[in-house]
């Protein structure tokens, strides 16, 4: 039997750039949703987010863009409008993160859309939402960190506040915002209806705050910067070894008296500053001193040795290019290759391992317009229509090759 992707058959238009809105996209598309990537002739701002390059492509862009198709419309040109017109009545969803009323402003606004296809699910990802004081304020993934309160709670106490290493606000947004499209495709065969979804990137990070949130709730005081450290559970941080780091998660009562029996550590079980995980992030201060000088002889792959066949969860801190060549991403086929035109290039896995319809990886990040003149033809377009709107700037003039 030929294995079929989940969202196959389904028409994403895809009018976003940067991270969180073709995060989004690409998700979909690893489930079997056919994207159209619609750039602008500049094509989407990532492209030129460089160094470093895989082949002459921007390696930024290429981590969010595999599993689309790219025509390149300028959206301002009466051609521009009416090849969109024509997607929009063949599609299914419709992403945008244009800053609020922009779309509007080019005859595209919801409203307009559902005149033209009523049964379109219409996703808009902004910084801060399509409603509010701030909604007009321009919003990135680190704007919208630091907006949330989590960039207040991520770092070191007495140090800076510091950003993820990768765009978690962007990335997160993305994912909420394929939580509520395949929600309303869910309803929609219910009801025969599209809708419209305002995704505010501050929303989903705001809400990512959790028991940070709630711990102020309690307490009326804002949390601490505690690290690599759990609020309320302790030890449950980095710890400093011999030769490195090492991530040490005791999160029960019996894995805290088996730890401390593996480190040789009894002392600590009927010391009373540590009797319960309570009196434990109580007295943190005491504690972790006290673990660092326990481990300060021990190298990283001795010490995990022991804690793992003891069962304590633990990890070493694997560099990206360690985590890379682990073997057991390697099992899982989260590192592979892909042919595309501008050569072989690596990517990541799909995470989705579904029994009988995975997500798979089917087309390279696409080159700049390489499938505008095939998508025009779907839509019926002539090939005088198509050398007309080449003329006048409404597409691009050939199929752009934006290898450095």
């Amino acid at each position: 039997m030929a294995m079929h992707s989940p969202l196959e058959g389904l028409r994403v238009i895809d009018l976003t750039q940067a991270m969180a809105g073709p995060m989004a996209s690409m998700l979909l598309g690893d489930l079997g949703a056919e994207i159209i990537k619609v750039e602008p002739p500049s094509g989407d701002q990532t492209r030129s987010w460089a160094p470093p390059y895989i082949n002459g492509m921007s390696a930024y862009f290429l981590s969010a863009n595999r599993n689309k198709r790219s025509i390149v419309l300028d959206l301002k040109s009466e051609g521009g409008k009416e090849v969109l017109g024509r997607l929009v009545r063949t599609a299914d969803v419709l992403i945008e993160n244009f800053r609020p009323g922009t779309l509007a402003k080019l005859g595209f606004d919801y409203e307009t859309v559902r005149g033209i296809n009523p049964e379109i699910i219409y996703c808009s990802l902004s910084g801060y939402g399509q409603s509010g004081p701030q909604k007009n304020w321009p919003g990135y993934d680190l704007t919208v960190l630091a907006s949330s309160g989590l960039m207040s709670i991520n770092g070191e106490e007495g140090r800076p506040p510091v950003k993820f290493g990768v765009p978690i606000a962007d990335i997160t947004s993305g994912m909420f915002a394929d939580i509520a499209i395949m929600s309303a495709l869910y309803e929609r065969k219910e009801s025969g209806e599209g809708q419209y979804i305002d995704m505010s990137m501050l929303d989903g990070n705001f809400m990512i705050l959790t028991h940070q949130a709630f711990s102020y709730f309690a307490t009326g005081k804002n949390p601490k910067k505690l690290g690599s450290a759990h609020s309320s559970i302790s030890p449950y941080q980095v710890f400093e070894a011999s030769d490195g780091y090492i991530a040490i998660a005791v999160g029960t009562e019996k894995l805290w008296g088996e730890f401390c029996r593996c480190i040789d550590r009894e002392d600590l079980i009927a010391n009373p500053l540590f009797a319960s995980n309570v009196e434990r992030v109580r007295n943190r201060d005491d504690l972790v001193p006290e673990l660092n000088r326990t481990f300060a002889s021990t190298p990283v792959a001795q010490l995990f040795d022991k804690l793992r066949k003891a069962g304590i969860p633990a990890a070493p801190i694997n560099t990206v290019g360690d985590a890379v060549n682990n073997e057991q991403i390697k099992q899982r086929e989260m590192v592979t290759e892909i042919s595309a035109p501008y050569g072989e290039i690596p990517m990541l896995g799909t995470p989705f391992k579904l029994s009988r319809t995975p997500g798979k990886i089917r087309k390279a990040p696409p080159m700049l317009g390489e499938d505008t003149g095939d998508i025009l033809k779907s839509l019926n377009f002539t090939q005088e229509e198509i050398e007309k709107m080449k003329s006048a700037g409404a597409i691009n003039k050939d199929v752009k090759n934006d290898v450095k």
